[in-house]
């Protein structure tokens, strides 16, 4: 697969995980837009490897947000507030952050 190609894939996927973000798809999609016209004339191989392994660290990030919002959601609508359960939940969300 070429670089370019890479590039665009990588464009692709974010753009698409950004239309459920938190803090808007607009926003989202805007400073996607700024991140990559702002390296738009990177010409370095290396330089372009070390923009697209940042930019899969980002999938991942927000890969566990999605996530870990889900999780929140089903626990709200499932269970009671007790103690085990606040207990599971830090212990759930520290192994996400951790990611």
């Amino acid at each position: 697969m070429s670089m370019r190609n890479r590039v665009v894939d990588l464009y692709k996927n974010l753009y698409h995980m950004g239309k459920e973000y938190p803090g808007g798809s607009k926003w989202f999609h805007d400073r996607l837009k700024l991140a990559f016209s702002k390296n738009k004339d990177v010409q370095d191989v290396t330089q372009i490897e070390q923009l697209i392994a940042r930019g899969e660290f980002v999938i991942k990030e927000i890969e566990a947000l999605y996530s870990l919002r889900k999780y929140r959601a089903m626990k709200q609508r499932y269970y009671d507030k007790d103690d085990e359960v606040m207990q599971a939940t830090k212990k759930f969300e520290d192994s996400v952050q951790k990611l």
